[in-house]
């Protein structure tokens, strides 16, 4: 299991949060003592998030157990001795089990250099990561939030921000990318710790890349 690591800023981000915004202050009442923790493996959290694009959180863990069974490791070099068909059969689509397989080749051939990032600038590391095939803006955000802990992520395309921000701060009423936005200024330089929160209010299990 690839070791953890806790956000230094997350203190900082919680009381700032919970002084900018009333229902965030509720929501981080609500689940005292846990917060993002980072894998610290590259690949590990970006063909995670692979799995969780487009579907909901209950059903991405389910594929990714199965995809977890079947390989002795999470890496490159495991992904590329895999057959396609057995992880095709673990629930991804073939799409998707393309997509596993381009990634685990773009880090073997070292064609993506992750011992850069942290010394890279958010839209930078954004724009490296979408050279890999079926990597859009969403799945490499997930990587600066789960795997670089960058505090001030907002993945606009992703549906369960959305959902919530209508459930929490619009009485229900749709929320579309602009609205989101514009309710996330307070949040800034934390947007990736409200948006965890966020989630978590969605789905109380734990949100992990």
């Amino acid at each position: 299991m690839p070791r953890r690591k806790r956000p230094d800023y997350w203190e900082d981000a919680l009381r700032h949060l919970s002084r900018r915004d009333r229902h965030l202050k509720r929501i981080i009442a609500a689940y005292p003592g846990i917060c993002i923790e980072s894998r610290g493996a590259p690949f590990y959290t970006l063909v995670r998030s692979i799995v969780g694009q487009q579907i909901s959180t209950r059903a991405a863990d389910a594929v990714w157990q199965r995809v977890a069974a079947a390989l002795p490791e999470v890496t490159p070099q495991a992904v590329l001795s895999t057959p396609w068909q057995t992880l095709r059969d673990c629930g991804l689509t073939d799409r998707k089990t393309d997509y596993f397989i381009n990634c685990a080749e773009h880090f073997a051939d070292k064609r993506v250099n992750p011992r850069r990032w942290p010394r890279m600038e958010d839209d930078a590391v954004i724009a490296e990561l979408v050279q890999i095939k079926g990597i859009g803006q969403w799945t490499a955000q997930m990587v600066l939030i789960f795997n670089l802990l960058r505090p001030n992520v907002l993945p606009l395309d992703d549906l369960g921000l959305l959902k919530a921000l209508s459930v929490h701060h619009a009485g229900g009423e749709p929320v579309d990318k602009r609205r989101a936005a514009e309710l996330a200024e307070p949040w800034a330089p934390y947007r990736s710790v409200a948006t965890w929160f966020l989630w978590r209010s969605l789905d109380p299990g734990p949100i992990d890349y």
